[in-house]
């Protein structure tokens, strides 16, 4: 038995043995990794993932000892290849990283210094272990050619800024590959980027895997790029491993109720149009206010007597697949939380009802006028010929990738850009001009939602004084806002208490609900909303989801709602409009468009859009090549068809794509298309050849 034990030992690249990680806090110490186990075998990749605060960054922090302080390790054992790297002198640690563990960080822009060539910062991590200075370059530039960068004796050469998101991360991985790491240890390295952004690079940590045998550890939120990618999967929530298995195995039939719960809350590209989302109730724990017991019994539908009592230990339920729950250890397997009630949406009606935003031909120019003072001003249309409705109690979904022209159109509505030609229409009134009258008027019918809720929200100002701060512009003061600000907080699913803290002082899905109580201070008719779950855990998302088709239901808000991911956009939306380099390439109902995209750009995003679904057939992806050419320089004719996997490229008599630009117009299946062969039945079948990827 122990011979099995070793020779098993030696076949997984890092075992984790009881990994406890303390930070100490006020004098009192907290774990924040407690008890956490688990192998990666060589060639395997093993996702963690779990909802932020629950220990993933942590726990790879703590395997290559990164960790600041006031945190340190406590107890347990970190094996790379048998040797324990926690009893390691720090100067050999130094020498591991790097060279037998690699990281990828989530965002690449921070990772890369922007004043170093991309060459010299690959070179240097070679360097530092040693590696001649001739050589390093020569090895940099097969590292940059292994991971799908075009043009390596150019490339070498380049600043980060010069490069696009996605061959940012690849940079990322090839400084990670550098010296030929056993281990690579990639934290959120998607989460920034595009869907077809997102589908290249987890090709590209595929193929690496197979080419070079290297094991991954895949941190992540999302379950869907854990089906694309990984072989094992643990789920970590207050600092414990709950479960883990096989991902065939834990997808299929999670044994854990936080597993099972997090799997349902996830929007879903064939679920149900606008059934409710069946959010996890409340917010993860605080390492400092862990609940006796089960940490997740707070928040269970399953929980019985003793799980507020006493921890459950992380035992074998079925073969290979461990949980931490006394329920399931007691033999149930349906633990999945109750789908929530539908709820019956208002339906608006576009024969009776007058469009509450109207945008007609609208052109927008981004170029710098300041630096063509004394040059001819040549225009660069980020938002070139848009026209759109939306109607009383609607939800117009806006996808596309990033630079596509989305928050350009936004920006333009609101009045923050200038609009070029065409004309902006908001309740009936026409504010293209954006006159001092016109903003009071779209101040009053139209307001905003960001992204990234801690930075929409000023540090130094309470919740309330935000609040009140919005409140004032729509006419309320002194008792009538301070009750007005209490019926919001309310409103929105928040406690009035909470007025009286600071951003700091509560949660990203409060901040986000904050953000939305202080929108409807003025009461608008129209919200923009600019990805505002996209920073969001997939539980918390679920829950401003929900909270959003509740306000809409009884408030009678129209909505325009700008987002990358396809499924959030299906799962809230009445029609969609797909954008791309600053034109509308298909728009429709979400059932012509989901149920039949007639737009290769479109099926290319359907394609692309990874879902917790481990038996997908992912044979026919479409791997989008390149990234999307800037506005300032539009291909001729149609603009997508540098990228296009049925275009000109792989059939050359296509030539009509070069030479005329398509029109959006209907095709056979009811929706608007801006392509010339939208109603040719054969391109539907018709892939993207292996090499655009």
């Amino acid at each position: 038995m122990n011979a099995e034990m070793n020779q098993q030992r030696k076949e997984n690249v890092l075992t984790v043995e009881n990994l406890t990680t303390t930070f100490t806090v006020a004098k009192r110490n907290v774990d924040v990794v407690r008890d956490v186990s688990f192998t990666v075998g060589q060639g395997r990749v093993m996702g963690l993932v779990g909802e932020s605060g629950s220990g993933k960054s942590v726990t790879a922090r703590s395997i290559l000892r990164l960790l600041r302080k006031p945190g340190r390790v406590t107890a347990g054992r970190v094996l790379l290849n048998g040797i324990n790297l926690l009893d390691l002198p720090e100067g050999d640690m130094r020498a591991v990283r790097g060279r037998d563990i690699a990281m990828v960080f989530q965002d690449p822009q921070s990772a890369l210094n922007p004043v170093m060539r991309v060459g010299d910062q690959i070179t240097e991590a070679l360097l530092v272990h040693g590696v001649d200075q001739s050589k390093a370059r020569e090895r940099a530039k097969e590292l940059l050619a292994q991971v799908r960068i075009p043009d390596v004796e150019r490339a070498i050469d380049q600043y980060p800024h010069e490069f696009s998101g996605g061959m940012r991360q690849r940079v990322v991985i090839a400084i990670a590959l550098a010296n030929k790491p056993r281990l690579l240890i990639a934290d959120e390295p998607t989460t920034a980027l595009d869907v077809t952004i997102q589908a290249q690079i987890l090709r590209l940590l595929v193929d690496l895997r197979e080419e070079l045998g290297v094991a991954i550890i895949l941190i992540t939120h999302d379950m869907g790029v854990v089906a694309e990618l990984c072989d094992d999967l643990a789920v970590m929530y207050g600092g414990r491993i709950v479960e883990k298995g096989s991902v065939a195995r834990v997808l299929k039939h999670p044994t854990h109720p936080y597993t099972a719960a997090l799997l349902r809350a996830v929007p879903r590209l064939d679920s149900e149009e606008h059934e409710a989302l069946p959010a996890i109730p409340g917010q993860p724990p605080i390492p400092v206010q862990l609940p006796p017991g089960c940490s997740f019994q707070p928040r269970c539908s399953k929980c019985i007597d003793i799980c507020d009592k006493q921890v459950p230990a992380l035992e074998e339920i079925e073969p290979g697949q461990h949980s931490a729950c006394w329920v399931a250890q007691r033999g149930e397997r349906d633990l999945a939380p109750p789908r929530p009630t539908s709820r019956s949406r208002i339906k608006a009606s576009r024969a009776s009802a007058v469009p509450v935003l109207k945008i007609t031909d609208l052109r927008t120019d981004v170029a710098d006028r300041k630096s063509r003072l004394f040059s001819r001003h040549k225009p660069v249309y980020a938002v070139d010929g848009i026209s759109l409705e939306i109607y009383p109690g609607q939800t117009y979904g806006l996808v596309g990738e990033s630079g596509c022209g989305k928050s350009s159109l936004s920006r333009t509505i609101v009045g923050i850009h200038a609009a070029s030609s065409g004309s902006i229409e908001v309740a009936g009134r026409d504010v293209t001009a954006m006159t001092a009258e016109d903003r009071r008027h779209v101040t009053s019918s139209v307001q905003y939602v960001f992204q990234d809720p801690s930075a929409a929200l000023n540090p130094r100002r309470t919740i309330g004084q935000s609040i009140e701060e919005a409140l004032v512009v729509a006419g309320h003061t002194g008792q009538e806002a301070d009750k007005r600000a209490s019926g919001l907080m309310e409103r929105v699913g928040l406690s009035p208490q909470l007025l009286r803290r600071y951003p700091y002082e509560i949660s990203g899905g409060q901040r986000q609900r904050v953000g939305i109580a202080r929108a409807l201070a003025v009461d608008p008719k129209v919200l923009v909303l600019d990805e505002p779950v996209s920073a969001l855990d997939v539980s918390i998302q679920a829950q401003i989801i929900n909270l959003l088709d509740e306000l809409r239901n009884d408030l009678g808000l129209a909505y325009l709602f700008i987002a990358h991911d396809l499924s959030v956009v299906k799962h809230i939306s009445d029609r969609v409009a797909v954008m791309y380099l600053g034109r509308i390439v298909e728009a429709g109902t979400t059932d012509e468009v989901y149920g039949n995209p007639r737009h290769p750009y479109t099926q290319a995003l359907l394609s692309a859009t990874p879902e917790p679904d481990v038996d997908r057939d992912r044979s026919h992806r479409i791997y989008l090549s390149g990234d999307m050419p800037s506005p300032a320089s539009p291909p001729s004719g149609c603009r997508f068809r540098t990228r296009c996997p049925v275009g000109p490229r792989f059939i050359p008599e296509r030539t009509i794509c070069i030479s005329q630009s398509p029109k959006l117009e209907p095709a056979l299946s009811g929706q608007k298309c801006a392509c010339h062969f939208r109603n040719d039945p054969a391109r539907i079948n018709v892939r993207a050849d292996p090499a655009l990827a």
